[in-house]
């Protein structure tokens, strides 16, 4: 589910923009994705309480 939070940001991110200097995916949205990964990871981890 992270993987593919990622990769929604990068393509949400890259879609819908004009790209008249050639630029693709930046830097700026790489990092972007990868916390929006970790928080979703983060969120739906499994805990170890919840079997006890």
């Amino acid at each position: 589910m992270a993987v593919l939070t990622g990769l929604a940001v990068i393509y949400f991110g890259t879609t819908g923009r004009d790209q008249p200097d050639g630029e693709g995916v930046t830097s700026g949205l790489i990092v972007l994705a990868v916390l929006a990964a970790l928080l979703v990871w983060y969120l739906t981890r499994p805990r170890g309480d919840a079997t006890k």
